[in-house]
């Protein structure tokens, strides 16, 4: 469909554009940054991981962090490469398709919808039961009450993103600021603490030594920690699944999504630095080494750190976790519409909403099935539901893998014209991919130990069964949907290849101020 400029809204609504019908040049490169930052859940991330890591490897957390952020920026570089030539909300799906035909793709997209709707279930878990210890803490441990709790959260933030990017992303402005406030304030007084000498028992400077990757002494914990540490990565992705909502779609979307994963190993390196110092190493006390503060790092220190004020660290990780369910709701929302688009779904996921421009259709199916996924599991077993979490890693890694790998093969034929095509779209976007898929094998095998996570489902771990089930159910849904009459086009490769042009926006398509300036 084309536009002219006698049809371009006046007032600031977003516009639709000549593509799938999404809202065009509604972001910025802030405002896009903003949401890859969101994504990831900054707080809660560091709160419910940073324990865990120094249990896997002790001092060496930081540089762990710095060797799981590697192969995310590698990955990174693939994703800015592969949207300025194909900007298509449907990201993984899309290129995979492009690059390695119709059953990659397909699978790819189905490793983004899954590692979307096991997360969603756990930040709503988390949402609902931080908010309790924030107003009565006596019913945070309440199942029943949690888990309403967090369907509400789930049915907010999706009426949220069913509304509008707009609305989502000024939402999302307020709840990132006041999760750095809260990291801000948490580095601040535990590093004055430490060199004002007021800081407990087992503190200490911050060490070179943190940084050292040869004091590693354990290649499993390494391997672990690392697992832990990609998790906390996760999410910058989205910048690029709004790609034809965001100003400039070929240029803005990777360029946030690399600033993104840069923002975050400073947050994420500087805070665990901050913490290591404050509470020390030891297995008793605040120490970090003690497994009784794994599960919350924040949680155990949020009273001597912050005193009267320590409702701040609560409330930071609710408001963590109830932000990243509305940012983690969009990826999914828009990557089942392009399924839809190009025949890999039914049509009913195609749809956009004539009024606020979004994948309507495909928002509510993802909420309905997160609330699902989530009473569900719960109602089985809270045990099984902590279970998908931690199989959460191979999803992660599985299409972020597709993803780099696409990006090498789609541009095969150029990769040696340059020194710049050389690094982009081969050197950077392959090495990321086979560190993912080494650390996708290695997580395979581990969690086929029956005493990995919390339940033995077969003989094995059910941390197994459940994330290597998760794909193959992919697999099993791929196969008979290709049956049906309305599936045909795609899976013999008709509807898209490689070269099938993709609806997006036009270039020179009119559009309106983007709601954070137009940066």
């Amino acid at each position: 469909m084309s536009r002219n400029d006698a049809t371009v809204p006046v007032r600031p609504d977003p516009a639709p554009s000549s593509g799938k019908g999404l809202a065009a040049g509604t972001l910025g490169l802030f405002g896009s940054t903003v949401i890859g930052l969101a994504s990831t859940a900054p707080v809660y991330s560091l709160a419910a991981t940073l324990g865990f890591v120094v249990l896997a490897v002790g001092a060496q957390a930081p540089v762990v962090f710095v060797i799981a952020f590697i192969p995310m920026l590698l990955v990174a570089f693939a994703y800015r490469e592969l949207n300025r030539d194909i900007p298509d909300c449907g990201t993984t799906f899309t290129w995979a398709t492009k690059a390695f035909g119709p059953w990659v793709g397909w699978m790819g997209g189905w490793g983004v919808a899954v590692a979307g709707i096991v997360v969603l279930g756990n930040l709503a878990q988390i949402g609902g039961i931080y908010f309790w210890l924030l107003v009565a803490p006596d019913l945070a441990e309440n199942e029943l009450i949690v888990t309403v709790t967090g369907v509400v959260f789930i049915t907010l933030m999706v009426w949220v993103s069913y509304r509008g990017i707009e609305i989502g992303e000024r939402l999302q402005n307020v709840l990132l600021g006041f999760q750095y406030l809260a990291l801000i304030l948490f580095t601040v007084f535990t590093l004055w603490a430490v060199f004002d000498g007021s800081a407990p028992a087992g503190s200490t400077t911050p060490q070179a030594e943190w940084f050292n990757p040869f004091a590693l002494t354990s290649f499993n914990g390494l391997v672990e920690g690392v697992l832990l540490a990609l998790f906390i990565y996760w999410g910058w992705d989205t910048c690029l699944s709004l790609n034809e909502e965001t100003k400039d779609p070929k240029r803005i979307p990777g360029q946030a999504a690399v600033l993104t994963t840069l923002i975050l190993l400073v947050t994420y390196v500087g805070v665990a630095v901050a913490a290591m110092s404050y509470a020390g190493l030891g297995t008793e006390g605040f120490g970090l080494g003690n497994e009784g503060n794994a599960d919350d790092v924040f949680f155990a220190l949020k009273d001597a750190v912050f005193g009267p004020w320590a409702w701040l660290l609560v409330a930071a990780v609710m408001i963590s976790a109830v932000s990243s369910t509305q940012t983690t709701i969009l990826p999914t929302a828009r990557g089942t519409l392009a399924m839809a688009i190009y025949k890999a779904l039914p049509r009913r996921f195609a749809q956009v909403h004539p009024r606020f421009y979004t994948p309507s259709f495909s928002t509510l199916i993802m909420g309905i099935v997160a609330v699902a996924f989530y009473v569900g599991m719960t109602l089985v077993s809270s045990n099984i539901l902590n279970d998908t979490i931690l199989s959460l890693g191979l999803a992660i890694a599985f299409y972020y893998a597709i993803t780099g790998y696409a990006c090498v093969w789609y541009f095969r034929h150029d990769l040696f014209t340059s020194w710049r095509n050389a690094w982009m779209r081969f050197v950077f976007p392959l090495l990321g991919s086979l560190l993912l898929t080494a650390a996708f094998v290695f997580s395979v095998i581990d969690m086929l130990d029956p005493d990995y996570g919390y339940t033995v489902l077969f003989g094995v771990g059910g941390v197994f069964v459940v994330g290597v089930g998760s794909l193959l159910a992919g697999v099993l849904v791929m196969i008979v949907w290709s049956f049906f009459p309305g599936a045909k086009p795609f899976f013999r490769g008709e509807s898209l290849n490689r070269d099938t042009a993709v609806l997006v926006p036009d270039e020179d398509l009119p559009v309106t101020r983007s709601v954070d300036g137009g940066i």
